[in-house]
């Protein structure tokens, strides 16, 4: 999996600890906390951290989404595999947060398109899956642009989730 991936709008890269107030940020959000748990400062910079070990780990991992015309950290796109998915062994899902600034661009599409070619181009999982709560429209509606499908509901880490996805 490249450590790096560029599209047209964005840098996609490696977490480094200097991401942290930006990422809180985005936590702190309404829009986020609308459809996602609440995550503090000590959560995120442990998450930062956790993502830094998935490289490892797992050899997948979201990426840092930063804004080529700003280089701003607007966000988190890519992929990881849930060891704790109650519906299949260990899949990879293709996911995103964004900052609301960032919101309706395109830019999740973008992103996801660019983490869906990795998984094409370098894994062998015959499935790639995308999760989120039943109220996300939006996230929704980018999984359908990306070509998932719906698949159903499930009970996932104490929410009730849709997941979405793609065969090979």
């Amino acid at each position: 999996m490249p450590a790096e991936l560029r599209t047209a709008r964005l840098l996609l890269r490696q977490w480094r600890t200097d991401d942290l107030e930006a990422l809180a940020e985005i936590y702190k959000q309404p829009e986020y906390l609308a459809h996602m748990r609440a995550v503090d400062r000590d959560g995120t910079a442990k998450q930062i951290e956790q993502f830094m070990h998935r490289w490892q780990d797992d050899g997948v991992c979201q990426w840092a989404a930063v804004d080529l015309a700003t280089d701003r950290l607007i966000g988190r796109i890519g992929l990881l595999r849930h060891h704790d998915w109650p519906l299949a062994p260990s899949p990879i899902e293709v996911g995103w947060v964004l900052h609301r600034d960032y919101w309706g661009q395109g830019l999740a599409t973008e992103g996801g398109r660019a983490a869906m070619d990795c998984w094409r181009d370098l894994l062998d999982d015959a499935q790639l899956i995308s999760i989120t709560v039943p109220a996300n429209d939006r996230s929704r509606a980018v999984m359908k642009r990306l070509g998932l499908t719906y698949r159903g509901t499930a009970q996932w880490r104490g929410l009730d989730v849709v997941w979405y996805a793609i065969d090979r």
